[in-house]
């Protein structure tokens, strides 16, 4: 009886943290959306926005370009067999692409900027927390959450998108080189098949992901380093913590806005159309 309550006890404690720690992160949030708010232009620097545009946006292309690629040549490889037994390998484009730009290509790309763009704000501003530059920056009157979070936000904001559509690309290219240049499926008849599956709300729905799956990627992050335990072990779990926060956030959010988008098109379009596509 006595474990069972200490059992009961620690599981609510930890759910009592979980939600603590919640609170603490969305005023994280308020915060600096109120520094946005407030003093738009004093945030959105040129100066302060342009490396960062470079370290989330320009220096992620090779690893998104080559997941992306692979990613549509191994749908490709995969489903080919059984599209070619039923005679409609002619189409395999067309699911291959409407996957890619809903889902797998929004996905993918902020999963890779989470990985290689998350654990180094984390890393970088728990660095500066333990080293207590941050400490340094109140000291003299400076706003931390004005000048290193709000730009870092607006870049993997900005950012995300722009690698999404070049994963969507690269993907469609990957599984057409596949499928044409490999299979011998006529080219013609690959993109006609993709043209007439893939809608408009296909891509717009994978960039409107991709803006909030950027969102939580650097507000997580940042979050992580703002609040990171003194020394270096400290910043590598808080780098750790920030990649797989932001991970289970953006398979959380895909699932939800997965939904969401399918039953407003089942409103637009009529329920079961989703099925017919």
């Amino acid at each position: 009886m006595t474990q069972a309550v200490q059992e009961i006890s620690r599981f609510g404690w930890f759910v009592f943290d979980r939600i603590c720690e919640f609170g603490k992160f969305t005023k994280f949030v308020l915060d600096v959306l109120s520094r946005l708010a407030t003093h738009p232009l004093r945030c959105l620097k040129w100066t302060l926005l342009g490396p960062q545009f470079y370290a989330v946006g320009v220096a992620s292309i090779p690893v998104v370009a080559i997941t992306g690629t692979f990613i549509g040549m191994i749908l490709a490889l995969e489903g080919f067999d059984q599209f070619a037994a039923l005679g409609q390998e002619s189409r395999l484009g067309s699911v291959i692409n409407i996957s890619v730009t809903k889902q797998i290509g929004p996905v993918l790309a902020a999963v890779m900027v989470a990985g290689r763009v998350g654990c180094a704000l984390a890393a970088e501003l728990g660095t500066m927390a333990v080293t207590e530059q941050l400490d340094a920056m109140r000291a003299m009157d400076a706003d931390p959450l004005r000048i290193l979070v709000a730009p870092r936000v607006i870049a993997c904001i900005v950012m995300t998108p722009l690698l999404t559509i070049y994963s969507d690309l690269l993907g469609a290219w990957g599984a057409w080189f596949v499928t044409v240049q490999i299979y011998g499926v006529g080219s013609a008849d690959y993109w006609y098949f993709t043209a007439m599956a893939l809608d408009w709300t296909d891509p717009v729905s994978g960039l409107v992901k991709s803006v909030a799956f950027g969102a939580a990627i650097g507000f997580i992050s940042c979050y992580k380093g703002f609040t990171c335990s003194a020394g270096a072990s400290g910043v590598g779990r808080a780098a750790t913590s920030a990649f797989v926060a932001s991970f289970l956030a953006i398979i959380l959010m895909n699932l939800v806005m997965a939904q969401f988008f399918g039953t407003v098109y089942e409103l637009v379009n009529g329920k079961g159309a989703g099925l017919l596509r």
